[in-house]
C-alpha cells in the first residue's frame, strides 16, 4: 500500500526525524563514560541525559526532565535564542557539561542550574536568586558557572549563589556569545572555566554600535515589537573584550586590540584554556587572517602564536586550533585543499578535505575530512602516516576521550545514525529510536557537466502511481550556498525530496560552486558574487540529468524550491532565467544581501562601502521586473537570522513592478520552522502552488 501521502505528518510530528536519535556525545577525559542526549522515542520531543559504561556497555538514564517535574516551556530569551542558534528542535536536556573526570554533568531546565552526580546517581537543583542560562561546571565539579541576563555568576552545591561580572550599562552582558558568533562562528558561549577551577575568562559584548532592529507580531497588535540588534553588512559589529575572573569576583583585564577606531580584530573566534595555556582566536573585519593570540591570565598581557592568512578569507573549522601533545594544531588552506598542520606543517595530505579536528586518540590525532565531497570519514594520524578509520560509504564524525572513541554514521542505505562506542577492544553501539520514514528515498548519484556537479536524481517510486514513463515535470531541490552540502550519502538528506518525487515529479538536488567538502579554488569560487557561479551550476545540473535520462524530463515543465540560501537561489532562477525556470518556491530567502549578517555576508561579498557593484549585482530586489513566472514566497515573521522585510521589500518591489507572486507569511514561525503544524502543511502548501504552476 502506497503511504507517502502520510509523510508531510510523520516528517513534522517527527522534526525531521530527530526526535529519539542520540547525539550530543561527550567521552570522559579517562575515556570510562560516554554520555549523549536522546529522547523516548521517535515523538517524544522531551531529550533526556544518558551515559553508557565503556566498560561493560551497559546504557544508564540519568536524567528525565519528565521525571523532575520542572516545566521547561517558558524559555528566557537567551534560551530562545541560543536553541535558534543551534537549531534545536527538542525540548529537556538539550545541552549540557561534564568536569573532567566524568563525575558531574550541569545544564538548565526551567531556568534552574541542575547537576547531576554519576557516583549517587542524585540530580538537584541549585539554588539561585535569578534565571539561569548556560550552566557549565567547573572541571573539579565544586562550582558551576551560568549566566543570568546580562550577567555572569556561580554556584554550587556548598557555595551560595554570587555575582562573578555585571554591568549597570543596559547594552553591556558578560558571559555570552554575541549574534554572529552564534549564528556563523559555530561559537555559543562567552566564558570559559581555567583547568584549576579557580578562574574564569569571559567576554564582555557591549551591543551599544549595533543596529537595532524591531521584529513584530502582525497577529496580536497589542503587543509591542521585540527589539534586537542586529549587524547587518556594513554596519557596527558589537565591541567584544575579555578579562579573567577569580571565583571571588576579581578582575584581570585583557587588552586584545578589539574596539575604537585603531581596532585591529573584529571577531572573538575561539577562547581555549586548557593546560597549554590561556589562548584567544581573533578574526579582522575582512576575515582574511586567523590569529592566535596568548594570553596570560596573571597580567592580561597578549602576545601572537600563530597566524593563518588567506587573500580571500580564512575559514573557521571546528577543533582548529587545539593542542595536542604539546603541538599547536591547525587547519590551513595548503595547495588546492584544505590540510590539518601542526605546528604549521601540512601533514593530513593534498587529497583529503579537512572538515574538523576531533582530538588526540591512540597516539595520534583524529580528524574528519572528505577524498569526494558526498562522504566524510574519520581519519587518525600519527607520525607513521594517515589511517583511515571509517570505510562503509557516508557521513561520519567522532568524538574522543583517553582510549574511547564515539563514531556516529549515517548512510544513503538506510534511515537513521549509526553511533558505536570503540573501547579497547570492544565496539558497543548506541540504540537509535527515531522513527523511519514511511517513504525510502532512491537516490542516483552522478557528476554534471564540465564542472562535474555533484548530482542527486530521484524519481517517483514504483509504488507511488505517478511515473507513467513518459516525461515528468522537473523539481529542483538545492540549498546551493557556502558551507553548507544537500548531495551527501545520507539518508536523511533526501526524504523530502523523495516525497515530492513521488506526487510526479523528476527531483534533482545540486551541490555547485561554493559549496565545501571539494577544493579550495571551489569554494572560493563564488567570492563577490553569490548569485551567477551558483544559478549556473543548478542549469549545468539540470542539463546533465536530462541527457542522462533522454525524454524522461520535461524541459517546459521546470520548478525549482528551496530554503534560506536555497530561496534565494529559487527566486533568482524564475528571476534571471525564465528560459529554464517555470516555477519557484523561495522559504526564508536573503533577497538584499545589505539586510544580512556582516560575518557572513562579508566574508563572500566584502564590505559594501568597498564593494558596492557586489550587493548589487546579487540583489533580487534591483531584479523585481524580470518576472514572468509563478513565484510563492514563504517567510516566517519570527525569523531573526533572515529577516521577514526580506521577503516584504521584495514583494513590495514586485507590486511595483506589476508582477504578480504569492506571499505566505507564517506567523509566530523562526527560521527553522519548528511547530508541527507549520512543517507539515508547509510540505502540502508547495505542492499545490507546483501543481498549479505546472499543469
Amino acid at each position: 500500500m502506497w503511504v507517502s501521502e502520510s509523510f508531510p505528518r510523520q516528517h513534522a510530528r517527527t522534526r525531521r526525524f530527530s526526535l529519539g536519535a542520540p547525539r550530543n556525545f561527550s567521552v570522559s577525559g579517562d575515556g570510562r563514560r560516554v554520555f549523549f542526549l536522546r529522547s523516548g522515542g521517535g515523538d517524544d520531543p522531551l531529550t533526556c541525559l544518558w551515559v553508557l559504561d565503556a566498560a561493560s556497555g551497559e546504557t544508564e538514564l540519568l536524567v528525565d526532565p519528565g521525571a523532575l517535574g520542572v516545566e521547561d516551556g517558558d524559555l528566557t530569551s537567551a534560551e530562545r535564542a541560543r536553541r535558534e542558534r543551534a537549531r534545536e528542535q527538542a525540548g529537556g536536556v538539550v545541552s549540557f557539561a561534564l568536569d573532567s573526570a566524568g563525575r558531574t554533568a550541569s545544564f538548565v531546565l526551567g531556568g534552574v542550574p541542575f547537576v547531576h552526580d554519576t557516583t549517587d546517581r542524585t540530580t538537584s537543583g541549585l539554588e539561585i536568586d535569578g534565571t539561569a542560562f548556560d550552566a557549565r561546571v567547573s572541571p573539579d565539579g565544586t562550582f558551576v558557572a551560568y549566566v543570568d541576563d546580562r550577567e555572569l555568576r556561580i554556584v554550587g552545591a556548598n557555595v551560595a549563589d554570587r555575582s562573578i561580572c555585571r554591568d549597570e550599562s543596559p547594552t553591556v552582558s558578560w558571559g555570552s556569545a554575541e549574534f554572529v558568533a552564534g549564528e556563523e562562528m559555530g561559537r555559543t558561549r562567552g566564558f570559559w572555566w581555567s583547568p584549576d577551577s579557580r578562574r574564569l575568562v569571559a567576554a564582555r559584548v557591549d551591543v551599544a554600535p549595533v543596529d537595532v532592529w524591531y521584529l513584530a507580531d502582525p497577529t496580536n497588535p497589542a503587543t509591542a515589537p521585540r527589539s534586537m540588534r542586529y549587524p547587518a553588512a556594513g554596519t557596527p559589529n558589537a565591541e567584544i573584550t575579555l578579562a579573567v575572573f577569580d571565583v571571588e569576583g576579581n578582575r584581570v583585564e585583557i587588552d586584545l586590540g578589539f574596539g575604537g577606531a585603531d581596532a585591529r580584530w573584529e571577531y572573538l573566534a575561539d577562547v581555549v584554556w586548557n593546560t597549554s595555556g590561556l589562548f584567544a582566536v581573533v578574526q579582522p573585519r575582512d576575515q582574511r587572517s586567523t590569529v592566535v593570540v596568548e594570553i596570560d591570565p596573571d597580567s592580561g598581557a597578549t602576545s601572537e602564536v600563530a597566524a593563518i592568512e588567506d587573500r580571500v578569507w580564512v575559514e573557521l573549522v571546528p577543533g582548529s586550533p587545539s593542542w595536542i601533545d604539546g603541538a599547536l594544531v591547525t587547519v590551513e588552506e595548503r595547495g588546492d585543499t584544505r590540510q590539518m598542520c601542526l605546528d604549521g606543517e601540512a601533514v593530513s595530505g593534498a587529497n583529503l578535505w579537512v572538515r574538523s579536528v576531533v582530538g588526540s586518540y591512540l597516539g595520534g590525532i583524529v580528524f574528519t575530512a572528505s577524498a569526494d565531497p558526498t562522504e566524510t570519514h574519520v581519519y587518525r594520524w600519527t607520525r607513521a602516516g594517515v589511517e583511515q578509520l571509517t570505510v562503509e560509504p557516508g557521513v561520519h564524525s567522532a568524538v574522543v576521550g583517553g582510549p574511547t572513541m564515539v563514531v556516529t554514521s549515517r548512510s544513503l542505505e538506510k534511515p537513521g545514525v549509526e553511533a558505536r562506542v570503540l573501547a579497547g577492544a570492544a565496539t558497543f553501539a548506541v540504540d537509535d529510536l527515531s522513527e523511519h520514514p514511511v517513504i525510502e528515498p532512491s537516490v542516483t548519484l552522478m557528476r554534471s557537466g564540465e564542472r562535474e556537479v555533484a548530482t542527486a536524481v530521484l524519481l517517483p517510486s514504483p509504488g507511488s502511481g505517478r511515473d507513467t514513463g513518459g516525461p515528468l515535470p522537473v523539481l529542483l531541490d538545492p540549498y546551493g550556498g557556502p558551507h553548507a552540502q544537500r548531495v551527501q550519502r545520507s539518508h536523511a538528506l533526501f526524504t523530502s525530496s523523495q516525497w515530492f518525487a513521488d506526487q510526479g515529479f523528476v527531483v534533482i538536488v545540486a551541490d555547485g560552486r561554493g559549496t565545501p567538502g571539494r577544493t579550495t579554488s571551489w569554494e572560493r569560487s563564488v567570492w563577490g558574487d553569490l548569485a551567477g557561479p551558483v544559478l549556473d551550476d543548478q542549469i549545468a545540473a539540470l542539463e546533465a540529468v536530462a541527457d542522462r535520462h533522454p525524454g524522461r524530463l520535461a524541459l517546459d515543465r521546470v520548478a525549482i524550491r528551496g530554503w534560506s540560501f536555497g530561496g534565494y537561489l529559487a527566486a533568482l532562477a524564475v528571476m534571471r532565467r525564465p528560459d529554464v525556470f517555470h516555477a519557484a518556491v523561495a522559504g526564508a530567502p536573503v533577497t538584499d544581501w545589505l539586510l544580512y549578517d556582516t560575518h557572513y555576508t562579508e566574508r563572500y561579498l566584502g564590505h559594501p562601502d568597498e564593494h558596492p557593484e557586489h550587493y548589487r549585482s546579487t540583489s533580487l530586489v534591483t531584479e523585481a521586473e524580470a518576472l514572468t513566472r509563478p513565484l510563492m514566497l514563504i517567510h516566517g515573521l519570527a525569523d531573526d537570522n533572515v529577516v521577514s522585510a526580506h521577503t516584504l521589500q521584495l514583494s513590495g518591489a514586485l507590486l511595483a513592478a506589476g508582477r504578480a507572486h504569492e506571499v505566505l507569511p507564517l506567523s509566530g514561525v523562526s527560521h527553522m520552522t519548528p511547530q508541527e503544524v507549520v512543517a507539515e502543511n508547509l510540505l502540502l502548501l508547495q505542492l499545490d502552488f507546483l501543481r498549479r504552476s505546472l499543469p
